[in-house]
């Protein structure tokens, strides 16, 4: 299942990744997009999760929170 969205992208962007694609490093704007959304997903989830882990050691050795 596939979600269609539409996006303002900067031009610079964009021109960066049509080289990228017409270079053969992926085969379309729209598979550069996917790889960098679930980028920045994974990413944001690892600092999210460490952020509840730092709340919660914190609440446990003084009782803050």
């Amino acid at each position: 299942m596939t979600t269609s969205v539409q996006v303002d992208i900067p031009d610079q962007l964009v021109q960066q990744a049509a080289i990228l694609v017409r270079d053969g490093w992926a085969t379309d704007l729209d598979e550069i997009l996917t790889d960098a959304l679930r980028r920045y997903l994974i990413s944001h989830s690892a600092e999210l999760n460490e952020a509840f882990i730092r709340e919660d050691v914190d609440w446990g050795l003084r009782g803050q929170g």
